[in-house]
């Protein structure tokens, strides 16, 4: 009588408790998903993170040519500068020449015309007071100032496009670690309402992330 009773009490210990194998399956799922959402959170994580180098890199390129440029750009108009100074020496020389009568001095000079000034000076038809305003004056340093300006402001431009880039790769960097910090969180232990609403809304934002980060560039 007495074993009967203790094999009896034996077997109600050993017995599950109702809904704990149930209750034991949902934590696994939840564990797992957890444990799922951490390890490629954490990878995408890194691809930002080394994204945002990048393209911090290639500003860091991009302002530099664009400093280049600038120089090169200030060079060719100094030197565009000189030439038209040199052209308006010659040419008040060759004025002087002409008004003084000294046709043999005008004659000399206007042979040793720079290309620039010659060039102007034979469309010149005497209709305005010096060629300098005609189109066909034309400086090649001033031409070459204004490409290098306008690769300058291109690479500039570039510049600003891609530290917008790192920048937005750096708030989905924060915006995943907020991810990995609410899984970590569901994965400890609680209440399984407020496990599930913690993964759930790192899912959610784990999914926002992703869907931004394939509207970005990618450099490689």
């Amino acid at each position: 009588m007495s074993t009967d009773g203790a094999d009896e009490a034996a077997a109600t210990q050993s017995a599950p408790a109702p809904g704990g194998v149930h209750q034991r399956g949902r934590r696994d799922w939840l564990e797992i998903v957890a444990v799922v959402l951490l390890s490629a959170i954490a990878v995408i994580t890194a691809w930002c993170g080394f994204q945002s180098s990048k393209w911090g890199g290639e500003m860091s390129i991009s302002f530099s040519q664009a400093s280049a440029a600038r120089v090169k750009a200030s060079d060719a108009a100094s030197a565009g500068r000189d030439q038209r100074q040199i052209d308006l020496t010659v040419f008040a020389t060759w004025l002087t020449a002409v008004d003084s009568g000294d046709t043999e001095l005008a004659a000399f000079v206007e042979q040793r015309f720079p290309p620039t000034l010659a060039a102007a000076f034979e469309a010149w038809d005497r209709k305005t007071l010096t060629p300098f305003a005609l189109p066909e004056y034309v400086i090649p340093k001033d031409q070459e100032a204004a490409e290098l300006s306008a690769q300058a402001d291109a690479a500039y431009d570039r510049a600003l496009a891609d530290n917008q880039r790192g920048d937005n790769y750096t708030l989905l960097t924060v915006l995943f670690a907020l991810v990995l910090f609410l899984a970590a969180i569901a994965s400890r232990d609680g209440p399984r309402w407020a496990r599930w609403t913690l993964l759930g809304l790192a899912m959610a934002l784990a999914v926002t992330g992703l869907v931004l980060m394939l509207t970005f560039p990618v450099d490689l």
